[in-house]
């Protein structure tokens, strides 16, 4: 049953609706990816990192298990450390644990509440971290760190997990310039990214055989109809997974499997779908080694160094 339209939208949902109102009206249609990460999912995506077939985290929790002592002693006298996007905790918990004892304050930005306490469980049980919590975007968040006090020492920002992945060539330059902007000089980045492999295996990522993926991306249409009262049918919706060679990505869409009209009252937004139209969801960007350290020096960074495990890579860079 519908939700009534008299309904108010769910807090914090007006972006949402503004995102919704406008890119659902382009050419593609496309909504943002940022907003497939609520609390389901952020819960999903935990899943999607699970399968055998999603090998970026596991590589990555191998690299930080085998470089943390690496990673800690060239960014010392370490003070303080910034995640943007820290999941469940456990990859943080992984470098924190070859830190050297002292008190370090360690700051959380995620937009998502439930993703920001999983982690403060995990890391509530190293001692001498004082963690603060930013339940706001990534922008807002390093400018919440930047306008705080400043500890002695140097800053540790991460950013893990491929997510530089989802921004467009154009995106992730500004974005990491964003983060340089917000550093003192000789402050560092940890940036994580998944390197180009072949097609099978990656379109296997992202289209897995037993449909999390899939559960994920539509997850998008089940958070429009809870917060924003539309009516998106999931089965008139299939997932779709596209490697586009020439742009080095992967690229989810959302396909209309028949004609439909989707009202979305909260973006006052009225929409019909042919067969085969699609939403174009969500870009995932592959990289090779040598333009990983290109885009960070384009930021002002000088990669210190850079590692690589089961198709990904961890780059170490420094503002300068």
């Amino acid at each position: 049953m519908r939700p009534s339209a008299v309904q108010e939208t769910a807090p914090g949902s007006s972006r949402f609706a503004e995102d919704v109102a406008y890119y659902l009206s382009q050419s593609p249609r496309q909504l943002p990816s940022h907003h497939l990460y609520g609390e389901l999912g952020s819960a999903l995506f935990e899943a999607i990192c699970r399968l055998p077939w999603y090998e970026i985290t596991r590589a990555e929790q191998r690299l930080l298990e085998r470089r943390a002592r690496d990673i800690l002693s060239r960014v010392d006298p370490l003070s303080t450390l910034v995640e943007l996007g820290p999941g469940s905790g456990l990859k943080l918990a992984t470098l924190l644990s070859a830190r050297p004892v002292g008190v370090m304050t360690v700051h959380l930005v995620d937009v998502s509440g439930a993703a920001l306490d999983a982690a403060g469980r995990v890391l509530a049980s190293h001692a001498d971290l004082v963690v603060v919590p930013h339940e706001t975007t990534y922008e807002k968040g390093l400018a919440e760190v930047a306008a705080g006090a400043r500890a002695p020492g140097r800053t540790l920002t991460l950013f893990l997990g491929s997510s530089i992945g989802n921004f467009d060539p154009p995106g992730a330059d500004a974005f990491l310039r964003g983060i340089h902007g917000a550093m003192s000089k000789s402050d560092s980045l940890l940036l994580g990214a998944d390197l180009v492999k072949p097609k099978a295996d990656l379109l296997l990522a992202y289209d897995d055989p037993l449909g999390v993926t899939a559960a994920f991306n539509k997850n998008l249409l089940v958070r429009a109809n809870r917060e924003l009262h539309a009516d998106f049918d999931l089965r008139g919706f299939a997932h779709r997974a596209i490697w586009n060679a020439e742009a080095s990505r992967v690229e989810m869409h959302l396909v209309s499997v028949q004609q439909q009209r989707v009202r979305v009252p909260a973006a006052e937004l009225d929409v019909t779908f042919e067969v085969g139209e699609t939403i174009w969801t969500e870009s995932s960007y592959k990289y090779r080694a040598d333009e990983i350290a290109a885009m960070l020096e384009r930021a002002g960074f000088v990669t210190i160094n850079q590692w690589s495990e089961g198709g990904f890579a961890l780059a170490l860079a420094e503002a300068r």
